[in-house]
């Protein structure tokens, strides 16, 4: 059963592997949709770490069997086809988000592990060391 998770997974941190692994345990096989850094620039967000950089990272993680760009919202449908996906997983912080998916896969959002976010570490790293 292959299973497919999206995100940015910049700042790599214990929370994404968690994730990673949780997901990964829901199936056989696990592929996760990176976003690009474009993508990223079109929600308005910067990654510390470049696409390439964050890749590396995901696909060094042994609960990921396959690693893909994330170029737009609307991808996913079409991944869910092409891939032969069986679940999206996402956190909960998207909750209700994919439910319109629900046709071709089933669709689980996994609770966040508490008090960790790439967000969270970038502010801490701010504050440690101001410019």
């Amino acid at each position: 059963m292959i299973i497919l998770t999206y995100g940015t997974f910049d700042l790599f941190h214990y929370g994404h592997d968690r994730l990673l692994e949780r997901a990964r345990s829901l199936g056989s096989r696990l592929g996760v949709g990176l976003s690009t850094d474009e993508f990223n620039a079109l929600k308005n967000k910067r990654a510390v770490m470049s696409y390439e950089e964050r890749r590396d990272h995901v696909t060094a993680c042994r609960h990921v069997d396959f690693v893909f760009p994330e170029m737009n919202w609307e991808q996913k449908a079409a991944d869910i086809v092409a891939y032969n996906a069986s679940m999206l997983v996402m956190g909960d912080d998207w909750r209700g988000k994919f439910d319109h998916l629900a046709h071709l896969c089933k669709v689980h959002y996994l609770e966040r592990t508490p008090d960790i976010s790439s967000t969270q570490m970038r502010e801490a790293l701010k504050n440690r060391y101001p410019r």
